[in-house]
């Protein structure tokens, strides 16, 4: 044996209760599963007290980027995870035509709110098809990845600029259809489309300028391999989503694929969203659809400062605009008395202060600020006789900018109704997003917070279900064969943790970017050992992440 995990509480991922015993694994697989396996191994893992368990898989990441300078998919591996889903929300890194790059990265800069750090310098462009792509990424990998392709970088390649300005043409829809083929033989997990998401411009991206014949081809191409079709629904407004529920039960039932949308949440400004929507799923799933919704675990906490246009603003035009001016005109235009009182009433329309008043100042530059760190805006401008707007634009001039904030608690409101939505049997865990929005969300902890919170506290699912989730049935809904189960013959990809204390960490400051810039991230809780294609990735007692690139692109 190359490895022997012994004496674990083996949590095999098909649901069934927890048992005692060891797992043994040679050439990157399991060969051994429970019971004493007799002699020694190269390496060996005391996993007493501990679950040993097939390790998790995040189906919306985009790590498409990230992947390319961190082959670790940083936290990722930190938190059990051992295959992620780039490519999501209609975007991805291939393929794409030369010229066509400076207007997919004001996409993800718009969409995901990626620095241009992440982009300059950060890697060489090397490729225009798919499998280019995937070759590039392969020599660094630490986890697994099944992409999707995107279609509106399909759309950008085969229309050039009328992608964002019309529909195809049966000629261009056939052409996308070849493309999509390519992409899906050289290991596209599926496509992923939107239908809210706008560019760097703030104009729909491509995607959104398919009408359903084209949308209907692509869905063709992807019943010849039985492949995902991942869309992003109108989410802000129920009864677009049961449209698109609707719309998407049509293309599983006439193609014969699997669909999943996200993002699902709970929403106090919403709170019938949940049950109208899962009541449609159910009766489409009914029929022999598979239209699979996706939700998150995690309450949603948005970070942002003065130096980054946050979708959090895309709700007030004028502040959205003031963010994306150059640094010093919107400087000048927040020290501007006239500009700021119009920003100021759009924030707080008529002395209104509850949009700001729980929000929490997170990190600043000046050292005499720091005791405002933890603080919320509402506190500070009760102090000052201010109002929460008025001092975040203070504190953000005082240290030139150089201040975050952070709202916390923005979905996912009510945990009853979040637990019970978890525990369905057609809700698909997902959206974490990881890999994106990396100065504005504290990603990941979507597995550590479905244990602590949903397993642990409420006992909404059991340990054996909640491990199941995102380990078997993500594999079963993605066509991600040979993985997600502790079986013999199945990839070693394994999570070893403690169910007493696994839990998402702390929100840490990473300065890993390369050239320049920096991200939120959230360390784990509870995790000993992740282990990819039969090699330690990530060990708690080694100090976490190894040199172990054993990473796979993995497909059907």
């Amino acid at each position: 044996m190359d490895l022997i995990i012994r004496n674990g509480r083996i949590v095999d991922g098909t649901g069934l209760p927890a048992y005692q015993g060891d797992i043994g694994i040679r050439d990157g697989r399991i060969v051994s599963v429970g019971g004493r396996i007799p002699g020694t191994a190269a390496e060996e893992i005391d996993a007493a007290g501990r679950v040993v368990a097939p390790g998790f898989i995040d189906p919306h990441t985009h790590f498409d980027v990230q992947l390319l300078w961190d082959g670790q998919a940083r936290p990722a591996l930190e938190h059990g995870i051992t295959t992620v889903v780039p490519g999501n929300c209609s975007l991805s890194l291939a393929p794409l035509k030369v010229e066509h790059r400076p207007r997919l990265v004001g996409m993800f800069q718009q969409i995901e709110e990626m620095p241009d750090a992440a982009f300059d310098g950060a890697f060489e462009w090397t490729w225009e098809s798919f499998a280019d792509y995937l070759t590039a990424l392969r020599s660094k990998l630490a986890v697994n990845v099944a992409p999707l392709a995107g279609h509106s970088v399909i759309r950008l390649w085969v229309m050039g600029d009328a992608a964002n300005e019309r529909a195809a043409n049966a000629d261009e829809i056939a052409g996308m259809q070849e493309l999509l083929r390519q992409c899906l033989e050289a290991g596209a997990v599926g496509l992923s489309t939107s239908f809210v998401d706008v560019d760097e411009r703030l104009q729909p991206v491509p995607s959104r300028y398919a009408h359903a014949e084209e949308i209907d081809a692509l869905a063709a191409v992807l019943g010849e391999y039985g492949r995902m079709l991942q869309v992003v629904p109108e989410f802000y407004a129920t009864d677009i989503t049961l449209a698109r529920v609707d719309q998407l039960a049509e293309l599983s039932l006439a193609h014969q694929i699997p669909t999943t949308f996200s993002p699902l949440f709970d929403s106090a400004a919403n709170p019938d969203n949940i049950s109208r929507v899962m009541a449609r799923v159910e009766q489409q799933m009914a029929r022999g659809a598979r239209v699979w919704p996706q939700v998150q675990t995690r309450p949603i906490d948005i970070s942002f400062t003065f130096e980054v246009a946050s979708l959090l603003f895309a709700g007030t035009p004028g502040w959205y605009r003031t963010m994306r001016l150059p640094r010093d005109e919107k400087i000048a235009a927040l020290r501007d008395p006239e500009r700021l009182a119009r920003l100021l009433e759009e924030a707080e329309p008529g002395g209104n202060t509850d949009r700001f008043r729980n929000m929490r100042v997170r990190a600043v530059a000046r050292r005499e600020d720091d005791i405002l760190v933890g603080r919320s805006l509402g506190d500070i401008a009760a102090e000052r006789d201010s109002t929460p707007a008025r001092v975040m634009v203070d504190i953000a001039l005082a240290n030139d900018l150089d201040a975050s904030f952070v709202a916390t608690d923005l979905g996912h409101n009510d945990p009853a109704r979040v637990g019970a939505l978890l525990a369905h049997p057609m809700v698909h865990i997902g959206a974490s997003d990881g890999g994106a929005h990396i100065q504005s969300f504290a990603t990941y902890g979507d597995t550590g917070y479905l244990f602590s919170r949903f397993v642990r506290e409420r006992h909404d699912l059991t340990l054996e279900a909640a491990v199941k989730k995102i380990t078997a049935d993500t594999a079963r809904i993605w066509g991600i064969a040979g993985r997600g189960l502790l079986q013999p013959g199945f990839a070693a990809d394994i999570t070893v943790f403690d169910p007493d204390v696994i839990d998402r960490g702390d929100e840490v400051v990473a300065h890993d970017m390369p050239e320049a810039g920096m991200r939120y991230v959230r360390g784990s809780r509870g995790i000993d050992t992740v282990v990819v294609n039969g090699a330690v990735a990530w060990s708690a007692a080694a100090g976490g992440y190894t040199e172990a690139r054993q990473g796979q692109v993995v497909t059907r």
